[in-house]
């Protein structure tokens, strides 16, 4: 009998609009990319890739229309190669414009709203936003989102180019709240591929302070606040959820199954196909 194994999610949420990009991984020749409007409550499935897609060197711009990947689909034969970046429409991963990288070492591009472009390749995009590397550092997503490194976080050495040999621990309040989301890496930071549910070599473990009190959040793989304060999570049996805290429990006002998903590559539609 063949073991279930749950996918992994990683979200990215837009900064100035009710969308998340959902990236899921699973089986483990495959990446998925979905998109969740918060304000319809709902989850629109997108493109599957024969390959992997890296989250955490990913990003969602601002009005969550488009989105900028880091993948490495072995079997890719265009002129950029087999690890590149590239730009689309969420949820899908038809490339509008791409940038050839020098492997999987390569950080990512995330969007900015001052125009500028840290590559020439991504100067005179016709959207409102220009591209900046990825800086090498633990949650860097998170960062650009609200979440600040917690006073008792481990200190970077400044010999650690990479940012991996300490377990950075992170924390966002809850906007109109008083609760305080948190999050730690654990294991080997940046070393953890191949092991459960970690996204782009980091572990995560996630907790809740709340009146002095801290509840462990093991059921997750992913959270963070929305804009009313209402906790937005991916579980480690692979589901989406909406959790508004109510005293002292959470009740879920939203639900989407992942676990289920079978690759099932389509074509993208057409207005994927232009900016």
């Amino acid at each position: 009998m063949t073991k279930h194994v749950p996918p992994r999610i990683y979200c990215i949420p837009a900064t100035d609009a009710p969308v998340v990009a959902v990236f899921r991984r699973g089986p483990s020749q495959w990446a998925h990319v979905g998109r969740w409007d918060l304000a319809a409550g709902r989850y629109e499935p997108g493109a599957w890739l024969a390959g992997r897609i890296f989250p955490r060197r990913a990003d969602l711009s601002p009005d969550g229309i488009y989105l900028c990947y880091f993948a490495h689909k072995p079997s890719a034969t265009w002129g950029h190669g087999e690890a590149y970046v590239a730009i689309s429409k969420l949820p899908w991963l038809t490339a509008l414009h791409a940038l050839a990288t020098c492997g999987t070492w390569t950080r990512g591009y995330y969007f900015t709203q001052d125009g500028g472009n840290e590559d020439s390749r991504a100067a005179a995009l016709p959207i409102p936003y220009g591209l900046r590397s990825i800086p090498a550092v633990q949650f860097a997503n998170e960062r650009r989102r609200g979440w600040i490194e917690a006073p008792d976080s481990p200190i970077r050495n400044p010999n650690d180019t990479w940012d991996e040999r300490r377990n950075a621990r992170m924390r966002k309040p809850q906007p109109h709240g008083t609760r305080i989301l948190c999050v730690e890496s654990v294991g080997w930071a940046g070393g953890e591929f191949g092991a459960d549910q970690a996204v782009d070599g980091l572990s995560v473990r996630y907790s809740m302070e709340s009146g002095g009190d801290i509840e462990m959040l093991d059921d997750l793989q992913w959270a963070d606040w929305n804009r009313e304060g209402e906790l937005l999570v991916a579980t480690r049996s692979g589901r989406l959820q909406v959790r508004r805290c109510v005293d002292a429990r959470s009740v879920v006002t939203f639900e989407a199954d992942l676990s289920t998903l079978e690759p099932n590559p389509v074509p993208a539609p057409s207005w994927a196909g232009h900016w």
